[in-house]
């Protein structure tokens, strides 16, 4: 856990808010995002936890294909052959069983993650931006949907409670590419080389899928930080009025 320069010098009566960095086709991102929803969990912070999602690009180039499997594209990708390639995969589905979740690669389809991230950002100004990122999630490694499918981001986008009409105008909004780009150089500026990346309280980074115990280490931090700014020691004082 690194030390960051605080952005907002007065934040005890805020919420604490926890800026996240990850790519949905990133399989950590998912395993980090479940981790840090049980730390909060166990922390008692529920309420206290505001989740910001960045955009941040891991194949900017990669082309969506349907008909590939992810073993052979990323195979191809990374320099792997069929057997190394398939063996990874399932070594990570393990991962995935310690986390609670059910990672379904036979299923993944490849594809291009930036209209997803169109779609979280339409969520952000309506604050389902953690619903929708949860089923764009389970959707890519859980059941084997096409992310880069506009019916299907209609679908989620649906189901968190947007409108179609919104989502299509999302798919070709500049200011939302431009958001998105944002996110991409606000990353490069805090020295971010992979996702998921965690920032909490604007002060305090994480990197990766880290296990709960660490995240809840994190969060204490920030909680007992919290707790000594809100803390004041009693004095005598004059009050308006004149009298002291």
């Amino acid at each position: 856990m690194n030390n960051l320069k605080s952005l907002n010098p007065e934040t005890k009566n805020e919420p604490i808010y926890v800026d996240i960095w990850s790519d949905i086709v990133c399989p950590f991102c998912y395993i980090g995002k479940r981790n840090f929803e049980n730390a909060v969990e166990q922390s008692g912070l529920k309420d206290s936890v505001k989740v910001v999602w960045h955009s941040f690009e891991l194949a900017p180039d990669a082309e969506t294909n349907p008909d590939a499997s992810i073993y052979k594209e990323l195979a191809k990708r990374k320099g792997w052959n069929m057997e190394q390639s398939k063996q990874i995969h399932k070594q990570m589905e393990q991962r995935a069983k310690e986390s609670g979740l059910d990672y379904n690669f036979d299923k993944t389809i490849p594809a291009n993650s930036f209209k997803a991230h169109r779609l979280l950002h339409l969520a952000k100004i309506h604050d389902v931006q953690n619903e929708v990122k949860e089923l764009l999630f389970k959707g890519y490694f859980t059941d084997g949907k096409n992310i880069d499918d506009d019916i299907y981001l209609i679908e989620v986008g649906e189901e968190a409670g947007l409108k179609e009409k919104e989502i299509r105008s999302a798919m070709n909004r500049d200011d939302i590419e431009k958001e998105i780009e944002e996110d991409i150089q606000h990353a490069r500026k805090l020295g971010i080389q992979g996702v998921p990346f965690f920032v909490l309280d604007q002060k305090y980074a994480v990197s990766g899928a880290q296990p709960v115990e660490a995240f809840v280490q994190a969060l204490e931090k920030v909680k007992e930080e919290r707790k000594e700014a809100d803390s004041t020691i009693e004095g005598e004082v004059c009050g308006p009025d004149g009298n002291c």
